[in-house]
């Protein structure tokens, strides 16, 4: 079955990211494509760099998302359907969902940064360069010298959906302090997104709270994306507390479908009756991912349902966050989009096509898309 993207038409975005970080952002030449498959891409109503005439990327800065909470190293197996003490090898892989996303709207050519706390050790290092390396700005980053950074051991299963151990005990996330927040990176924020994770414990818990204040009196838009790992919480009625005591802040917030019957404790997620008892008065969208089915939009006015891309799935890691980080990189460009349904409709097959696009490829980070890869699956025909 083809994919049928609808009528798009490319828009203008400014090239350059904040100088806070040296950049060497990716770019989409036209001589990349044939002139059909330019013809296709102008029609593509989906955000994107502008070229003038001379072909030279336009100077203005980039509006900036700012992402806060946990980074860690995924250690994925190399086989799937195999639990973990049956697996021969693991491939390392850096992810933590608030990170995740950062990288994914800088793949994307967006500009993005990231606040947490890792170790002060060498895979806290390497996390710390592997933001560097992807140009996210990586100045609100705190190092603990006793505490580890955090590990994930993830099973696959043959359809390529995971289970996770944890080891952190406390890991350095857990410790980051307010007096330790970047507040000046953060209120240069347009969107500042972060999950759940970071409200299970003190000190973390306060400064997140400080932050998304903070960000909020600056006049950002507050992204949330609850990303439910209960292992990490004392009870589930602690994490349904905890997830939503911060839910009427939010501006968008990402769920999923089993997120939506844990916190409604067993009500149908595919009911709009009940979805909409999740939208609270100040929400602008609430977005329900369905994984290879695509996903639900609700916003005060309007609602729907956007189709997926169809892929062979070799590891759902990171696929809503790869989704969260295609659709904050078209509204962070242009947040009318929340006012215009077929534009939002346009955007959200771009992010489903950047969720789809993860599950190709192991771990979360080393398989998050760059903007031409996701045109490109848009444009071509999908079984």
């Amino acid at each position: 079955m083809a994919l049928h993207c609808g009528a798009f038409c490319f828009r203008s975005v400014a090239s350059h990211p904040p100088s806070s970080v040296k950049l060497n952002q990716p770019t989409i030449k036209a001589s990349s494509f044939s002139s059909a498959r330019a013809s296709q891409l102008v029609k593509l109503n989906v955000i994107g760099k502008a070229f003038p005439g001379d072909g030279t990327p336009e100077t203005k800065e980039l509006p900036l998302v700012v992402c806060f909470g946990e980074m860690l190293i995924d250690f994925v197996p190399t086989i799937n359907g195999v639990s973990l003490a049956e697996a021969p090898a693991f491939k390392k892989a850096p992810g933590g969902a608030p990170a995740n996303v950062a990288v994914g709207i800088s793949r994307l050519g967006g500009s993005s940064a990231f606040i947490g706390k890792v170790g002060e050790d060498e895979f806290g290092y390497m996390l710390a360069n592997i933001l560097k390396e992807n140009n996210v700005n990586n100045e609100g980053m705190r190092f603990d010298p006793g505490a580890r950074t955090a590990l994930a051991f993830v099973t696959l299963r043959s359809d390529g959906e995971r289970e996770f151990m944890f080891y952190r005990n406390p890991s350095a996330d857990m410790l980051f302090q307010e007096d330790e927040l970047d507040l000046d990176l953060i209120r240069k924020a347009k969107i500042f997104h972060y999950g759940s994770i970071s409200l299970i414990t003190e000190p973390c818990k306060s400064a997140h709270i400080a932050a998304a204040k903070a960000a909020k009196d600056a006049g950002a838009v507050l992204s949330y994306d609850p990303n439910l790992r209960l292992p990490l919480w004392p009870s589930a009625d602690r994490a349904r507390e905890g997830i939503l005591s911060i839910w009427e802040t939010a501006d968008i917030i990402k769920i999923s479908e089993e997120e939506i019957s844990f916190l409604t404790k067993g009500e149908d997620p595919y009911d709009d009756a009940v979805v909409r008892k999740l939208f609270h008065p100040n929400l602008k969208l609430l977005l329900v991912t369905e994984g290879a089915e695509g996903c639900r939009y609700y916003t005060k006015e309007f609602s729907g349902r956007v189709k997926g891309v169809k892929v062979n799935a070799v590891d759902t890691t990171g696929a809503g966050d790869a989704f969260v980080a295609g659709i904050l990189s078209q509204l962070v460009v242009d947040l009318s989009l929340l006012q215009k349904e077929e534009e939002l409709r346009d955007s959200l097959k771009f992010a489903n096509a950047c969720g789809a696009l993860t599950v190709t490829e192991r771990g979360a980070i080393p398989a998050l898309p760059t903007k031409e890869a996701v045109l490109n699956a848009m444009l071509k025909p999908v079984s």
